[in-house]
């Protein structure tokens, strides 16, 4: 499948994982916590759906509250499946394109974008969004999921993407966001 064009009215965010437990086991948390929350923000900016999961919240704890502080009346789904998308509750309400982005990169973050491609879904990765407690891992997975056909992307690529033009209220915002 050749990637086409992120479409706001093709698209939805997928949120994996960004948990409590993570920040002090993980490279780079910091960051992806702060790139996830653009992307959530975005996400509602453009009117996309939002996934949100959590692994085993009640050991992993929940959503971190850089995050979660733009998710009311987003749901969070618990899961025990690494893959996002076997979570109870999934759904991208008919979109076919996703952008994906977590914890972790080999892990979770893979295992969703490889179900996702398996049910014909074009997904972007945003790069400087997702993240493993180690760089090698971090990179193994990001090859996997681009040798499987994920569309390598970053959170400012996929927001401009998706916005598609300058000159409205919602440019202003998502420029807001990246700066």
């Amino acid at each position: 499948m050749s990637a086409a064009t992120l479409d706001r009215e093709r698209a939805a965010l997928v949120v994996v994982d960004v948990q409590e437990a993570f920040r002090p086991a993980v490279d780079g948390f910091e960051q992806v916590a702060e790139r996830s929350a653009v992307l959530a923000q975005g996400a509602r900016v453009l009117g996309l759906p939002l996934i949100v999961t959590e692994q085993y919240p009640r050991g992993l704890g929940s959503t971190v509250a850089e995050v979660v502080e733009h998710l009311e009346g987003v749901p969070r789904l618990a899961k025990t499946d690494f893959s996002a998308a076997r979570a109870e509750g999934f759904d991208l309400r008919g979109r076919d394109q996703a952008v994906v982005c977590g914890i972790e990169t080999h892990v979770c973050v893979s295992q969703t974008v490889l179900d996702l491609i398996g049910r014909g879904i074009e997904v972007h990765v945003a790069t400087d969004a997702v993240t493993s407690r180690s760089p090698a891992d971090r990179e193994v997975g990001l090859k996997r999921m681009e040798d499987a056909g994920a569309v390598l992307s970053s959170v400012e690529m996929a927001l401009f993407e998706l916005l598609g033009a300058a000159g409205s209220d919602e440019f202003k915002a998502i420029q807001g966001l990246i700066r």
